[in-house]
C-alpha cells in the first residue's frame, strides 16, 4: 500500500525551498519597485522642466507679457496649467503649459522650487521658478540623492 501525503522532512524541505526563494525574489522586488519610481520622477522631472523652459521661450519670443524686471519664468507652477493670455490673439485666448502638476513620485510630498536668483547648491523658492526638485532624502540606486536630480 501507498503513503499518501508528505513525511514530516519532505515538508521541511519545501518549506525552506521556498523560504530561500523568498529570501531571493524580495531584494529584486523592493529594487524594481525603486526603479519604476525613479522612472516616473525622470519623466516628471522632464516634464515640468519642459514646461518651464517654454514659459521661458515664450516671454523671450514675446508670445506672452512679460515685465521688464521680471526673468521670463512663471511665477508658480500653477500658471504653467491655468495659462497665460496669448499677445499674438485678440480674442483673450491662452497658452497652458502643463495639464496638470505631476506629483513627485518619490516623496508624495509638492515639488521644492528653485528660483532664477538661488545658486544650484542651495534652491530656494523666490519670485519665480527656475526649476524644481523632490523634497525626498532617499538616496537614488545611482548613489545621488533625489534632491539632486
Amino acid at each position: 500500500m501507498k503513503q499518501q501525503g508528505f513525511t514530516f522532512i519532505e515538508l521541511m524541505i519545501t518549506v525552506a525551498i521556498v523560504a530561500l526563494l523568498a529570501s531571493i525574489a524580495l531584494p529584486l522586488a523592493e529594487v524594481t519597485y525603486q526603479r519604476n519610481r525613479e522612472q516616473d520622477l525622470r519623466h516628471a522631472l522632464r516634464e515640468i522642466r519642459g514646461a518651464i523652459d517654454a514659459y521661458k521661450r515664450a516671454a523671450d519670443e514675446g508670445t506672452i507679457e512679460r515685465k521688464a524686471d521680471e526673468t521670463g519664468y512663471p511665477a508658480t507652477l500653477e500658471t504653467l496649467v491655468k495659462g497665460v493670455p496669448d499677445k499674438r490673439k485678440t480674442d483673450d485666448s491662452k497658452i497652458y503649459f502643463l495639464r496638470r502638476i505631476p506629483l513627485d513620485p518619490v516623496s508624495g510630498e509638492e515639488w521644492g522650487l528653485r528660483s532664477y536668483a538661488s545658486p544650484a547648491t542651495e534652491p530656494q523658492a523666490g519670485k519665480d521658478v527656475f526649476d524644481v526638485y523632490s523634497r525626498s532624502p532617499d538616496m537614488g540606486l545611482n548613489g545621488i540623492p533625489y534632491k539632486n536630480w
